[in-house]
């Protein structure tokens, strides 16, 4: 019997370690503006706006530990029972996630500077299965903070932006808070998309340009919409509300018909389908790894539909709001990075985007060719994550 061999091995280079370094200390330095921006609208006696920034921060944090923690449940099933107490003690404090990048830094650290390089060597032997636990572990993360980015960080940009165009008093923090946002936003889908190529054997490695073509693609769509919600907030803060639930009562529905199978217990994938209603309300996913064409199409043009009639709505019925906010800035930056996200979106599925997919080498007999598919049926909680 010949021994398998797979052309596409994931590695954990020392670049991905210092990358994962950055993120770690964003993290942070996110956590800390929140709390800064909270507490600089409470001094100021505007408390509903620091009750809600703290809201979402607590629903994204609450949401985000119980993933990590049904994670860690599945992947130490059958171990030390003690373990799984510790961990879910440490989750019941929010902090699970920094366990995780403890786990990170281990690995990266063993993967990117203590193994040797062995390209003849098999996935179960120790320098591939330190690479494997590396970038296993970073992608849970990464999971996590798509999670948090759509619960937390997209929303609370939306808030920062409706402030802005309602107060003509504008502060350096209110800045600095939509800096991080979009900060967050944009590393979170990088790192998700490379999380993606690394973690499938048929994705290509993700290189500098496809990564910011994607990246501009992602966040000029998201700004577009973000301050076409905005724009409608000012309208009428009532269509701006029933505007999003009957998105994510679409995204949710949809997510439905899936028959998504990412989570082991029902409860907790209902939970994830209703978070995914929620991430469709901002941008586009695919959840099965299907054909996305005709589905990003009617996506991305429903957004230009309701986008544009916003714009209409104030040009015909909202003259003097529209004197107030600068409302000529606004809708000139809503529609160029309306068009531009769009470039960038045909620009990427048509240029970038995986088609040409890693395969493995044909094995010579029945024994090893059962060993194979085996080996790629196991291919991890990424492939029942959003794929796109």
């Amino acid at each position: 019997m010949t021994t398998v061999t797979v052309r596409c091995m994931m590695k954990f280079t020392k670049q991905n370690f210092i990358f994962l370094v950055c993120g770690l200390l964003i993290y942070v330095v996110d956590i800390g503006v929140d709390f800064w921006v909270a507490s600089k609208y409470f001094y100021q006696g505007q408390y509903s706006w620091s009750i809600l920034i703290l809201c979402f921060r607590g629903l994204s944090s609450l949401i985000t530990q119980i993933f990590s923690y049904e994670w860690f449940k599945n992947d130490w099933e059958g171990t030390d029972t003690g373990k799984l107490k510790w961990i879910f003690l440490v989750h019941l404090f929010q902090c699970g996630i920094f366990i995780r990048y403890w786990f990170a830094l281990k690995y990266g650290c063993q993967a990117a500077f203590k193994q040797s390089n062995s390209g003849a060597a098999s996935e179960t032997d120790p320098p591939h299965f330190i690479q494997k636990q590396a970038v296993d572990v970073v992608t849970d993360i990464n999971m996590l903070r798509v999670f948090k980015t759509f619960l937390e960080t997209a929303p609370q940009l939306f808030i920062q932006i409706y402030i802005l165009m309602e107060h003509s008093k504008n502060k350096f923090w209110q800045y600095a808070a939509i800096i991080m946002s979009f900060c967050g936003i944009s590393i979170s889908m990088v790192d998700y998309q490379t999380s993606l190529r690394k973690s499938l054997p048929d994705k290509d490695e993700f290189h500098v340009l496809p990564k910011l073509v994607y990246l501009f693609y992602k966040l000029l769509t998201i700004t577009s919409w973000i301050l076409g919600i905005s724009l409608i907030t000012l309208l009428s803060a009532r269509s701006s509300v029933i505007l999003l639930v009957f998105l994510w009562i679409c995204g949710f529905t949809w997510t439905l018909k899936q028959h998504t199978t990412f989570c082991k217990s029902k409860k907790t994938e209902y939970l994830y389908r209703t978070v995914v209603g929620i991430i469709l309300i901002f941008t586009f996913f695919n959840i099965k790894g299907r054909k996305t064409k005709v589905c990003i199409s009617i996506y991305y043009a429903t957004h230009t539909v309701v986008t544009l009639s916003i714009l209409f709505a104030y040009m015909f019925w909202k003259t003097s709001i529209i004197k107030e906010i600068h409302f000529t800035i606004v809708s000139i930056l809503t529609i160029l990075s309306l068009v531009l996200g769009i470039i960038f979106l045909v620009a990427y599925y048509s240029c970038f985007h995986p088609t040409a997919y890693c395969r493995p080498q044909t094995y010579s007999d029945e024994v090893d060719a059962e060993a194979g598919q085996k080996d790629r049926v196991e291919t991890g909680r990424f492939q029942n994550f959003i794929m796109h």
